[in-house]
């Protein structure tokens, strides 16, 4: 079993809970810290290359050779394109070298794309064939998020254009972060309760 599938519903709603509740209380207790944040976070030159930084190790990792102890405990199988394997550890640094150096607009939008299409694949693993039907507050939130990541990534203005639409109105942004607040309650309620 790949260490993905081990990981359990409830743990996985502690760690999406733990985000969301963690950022939306930030966004309530400190809003105009957060809405400067915000608006500088598409453009943002010095986050940019550790996101890409990091969501392209934690992919290399995913296709890591054989036999390198933990290096080698999230190694995935990828079926036909296994083959392939050896060409893409070489890529993968190469282009995220290319990546960090060469392009500079949006870098940050393109770096939290990656990560979040990283991170959806443990997050629906541990949803997966659970019995509760409250587990699909997970897969929920993820599918909106790779969605949103997608375009993240190959038009990034978009995320700052929604940073833009959120911000436009004092009402607006305290009705999302209480949306997003509520939405981590509700998944951490469901941790606690139905999914331990």
């Amino acid at each position: 079993m790949h260490p993905y599938e081990k990981i359990p519903l409830n743990v996985a709603g502690y760690v999406l809970a733990a985000w969301l509740i963690g950022l939306h209380v930030w966004m309530l207790l400190k809003p105009e810290e957060s809405k400067d944040f915000l608006r500088k976070l598409p453009r943002n030159r010095a986050l940019g290359p550790w996101l890409i930084g990091a969501g392209m190790l934690w992919f290399w990792l995913l296709v890591a050779p054989d036999k390198l102890g933990v290096i080698s405990s999230l190694q995935m199988d990828l079926g036909e394109f296994n083959k392939y394997k050896n060409l893409i550890r070489l890529i993968v640094p190469i282009a995220a070298y290319g990546m960090i150096v060469h392009v500079k607009e949006f870098l940050t939008v393109r770096g939290l794309g990656l990560l979040v299409l990283m991170m959806a694949a443990p997050l629906l693993y541990a949803a997966y064939l659970e019995a509760p039907v409250s587990r699909l507050l997970v897969p929920i939130y993820v599918y909106v998020m790779i969605f949103n990541a997608l375009f993240w990534i190959g038009m990034p203005f978009t995320m700052r254009d929604a940073i833009t639409w959120a911000l436009k109105k004092d009402s607006r942004y305290r009705a999302l972060t209480f949306a997003g607040l509520s939405y981590g309650v509700a998944v951490l309620v469901c941790a606690i309760c139905f999914w331990a």
